[in-house]
């Protein structure tokens, strides 16, 4: 059992993936997560309007090195490198998504395929990876949760 009270198997990176959830149960999993001994990273997606903007954010919050080429192919490689993160496993929080999803279906839908590629990778690495996307309940097409 974790520190928290209760196991959600997060250390487990079979069971890791990409999940839907939302806002106000952000801070919850980020504790589980901390307590299941992955780095938890919060990438506030509140006023991300465009891919610019949305690469900017990850970049700032992740603390991707200063060579990242702020496009998707780079963003898909720096997620499979992490060298400047060392952890047993990873937590990612995104929060405040149903913004980006409504005005930028196309940006939103890249990055869900590129942070699920990142899930894939860090699995068979039998590394812990995990994706929190905060929407809201009235979304008609949810992301589909990806587990491996």
């Amino acid at each position: 059992m974790s520190e928290s009270g209760f196991e959600l198997g997060l250390d487990d990176p079979e069971r890791a993936g990409i999940y839907e959830t939302d806002d106000a149960t952000l801070p919850a999993l980020a504790a589980a997560a901390r307590d299941a001994g992955l780095l938890v990273r919060l990438v506030d997606l509140d006023g991300c309007h465009d891919k610019a903007s949305l690469l900017l954010r990850i970049a700032t919050v992740l603390d991707l090195p200063a060579g990242f080429g702020r496009n998707w192919d780079a963003l898909s490689d720096a997620l499979r490198d992490l060298a400047w993160m060392p952890a047993t496993g990873y937590a990612l929080m995104f929060e405040s998504a149903s913004p980006l999803r409504a005005e930028r279906p196309q940006d939103f839908d890249v990055l869900v395929d590129v942070l699920h590629e990142a899930c894939q990778w860090w699995a068979q690495a039998r590394v812990p990876f995990w994706v929190f996307l905060a929407l809201d309940e009235e979304e008609d097409e949810p992301p589909p949760s990806r587990p491996h």
